[in-house]
């Protein structure tokens, strides 16, 4: 229904199976009531992290076998995100925070007694991670973060605060990036540090009144002389801010696919509704001209939208991680998530007044992908750095 193109024939065999897996993982563990629940109590539902590890496997999914991980493909990966977050945008957030942004950089830049330690935990779901690097006035501007990390001894000493942290109330451990260096500003002295949950000092608590991604942990964290070993520290952040950004590049590529999702979601129960709501001399209003306008408008874009992330996971899987375009991520993430908000708009506004009805997934995805298009960095970040690089002038 979603799939103008065939782009499930571009799939390998192990690609569709994982992509059939998941949608009826998601179908019959993440329906909408469930997720609507979740979403007007303003709860991320715990109980499914056990599911998600051991019967969809998909915390670690692209991590080293050696460490307890599946070492799957970026377009398995993507596949993934898409169906979770058709389901719901909480949901997919979880395991790319897990993935993304928490085992990638234990993997690529951690010791090899941290990748030992924490990975297999991780994949197993025994362990969630958190990422620490939005402040509260330091969003786009990661370089100007104020977060210290002191160094005494053998140990260092974290203060600082943190702001929307996905999963930071359930987090065993939080990737926390500070400065060595007070006085910088330039983001060369930021490093990643592992603080675990029960470190005297250290803090979470639940951010409230937000009304977009309800179903998902979000927090505050609190870092007051926290006290950890040198051993925390993840020896391969030496680059600065760039290490950061690089997990963020990760995370970016799954939210692309995941919007898509949210889109398909959104398209799928308006063609639906329009199907079986009978308006005007008893015919559904999908045989009416501008509905079924709005329907192709619907499908071209989502279109559009899959065949860009699915070049995207080529190129990543072609070429490997360190030499493809953080630029490319960042279009894909811009344009999907935009092309997303407005396929739930369009949908919505199909629905006439069913469309503010969390009986339907419409509003949920319409009110999530408000946080999406803003986080892992906003639209206009992405269009400077993009504009960055094909006219060789900085902008910012």
């Amino acid at each position: 229904m979603t799939d103008f193109y065939d782009i499930k024939g571009l799939l390998t065999e192990d690609e569709r199976m994982v992509l059939d897996m998941t949608r009826k993982f998601a179908k019959k563990e993440i329906p909408n009531k469930f997720m609507a629940e979740c979403f007007e109590k303003d709860r991320f539902p715990t109980e499914l992290i056990p599911a998600l590890a051991n019967d969809l496997m998909c915390l670690g999914i692209k991590t080293n076998p050696a460490y307890g991980g599946s070492g799957l493909s970026n377009m398995i990966y993507g596949l993934v995100c898409q169906e979770l977050e058709k389901a719901d945008s909480g949901i997919r957030s979880f395991v790319s925070v897990q993935n993304s942004l928490c085992m990638f950089p234990i993997e690529q830049f951690g010791s090899e007694e941290q990748k030992k330690y924490w990975l297999p935990l991780m994949t197993a779901g025994k362990k969630i991670g958190c990422f620490g690097l939005t402040e509260p006035d330091f969003g786009s501007n990661p370089a100007g973060l104020r977060t210290t990390a002191i160094k005494k001894g053998n140990e260092f000493v974290l203060n600082g605060a943190k702001m929307w942290i996905t999963n930071g109330t359930i987090a065993d451990v939080a990737i926390i990036w500070a400065k060595t260096n007070p006085k910088d500003t330039t983001g060369e002295s930021i490093k990643g540090f592992l603080v675990e949950k029960d470190t005297r000092g250290f803090y979470s608590r639940p951010m409230k009144h937000k009304w977009s991604l309800r179903a998902s942990d979000t927090a505050e964290l609190i870092l007051n002389n926290v006290v950890i070993p040198e051993t925390n520290l993840l020896p391969g952040t030496n680059a600065g801010i760039k290490t950061a950004l690089a997990c963020l590049t990760q995370a970016r590529y799954g939210i692309a696919w995941g919007a898509v999702g949210a889109a398909m979601a959104c398209y799928e129960c308006a063609l639906d509704y329009a199907k079986s709501r009978i308006q005007f001399h008893g015919k559904p209003i999908a045989s009416h001209q501008l509905i079924q306008a709005d329907l192709v408008e619907m499908i071209t874009k989502i279109t559009k939208a899959q065949l860009l992330i699915w070049r995207l996971a080529k190129l990543m899987d072609e070429k490997g991680i360190d030499k493809t375009r953080h630029i490319q991520v960042s279009m894909a993430k811009m344009d999907n998530v935009k092309m997303a908000m407005e396929i739930a708009r369009s949908a919505r506004n199909l629905l006439g007044a069913n469309g503010i009805s969390l009986e339907y997934p419409v509003v949920r995805h319409m009110a999530n992908l408000e946080s999406v298009f803003t986080y892992e960095g906003t639209d206009n970040i992405h269009k400077l750095s993009i504009g960055r690089h094909i006219t060789g002038l900085n902008a910012f």
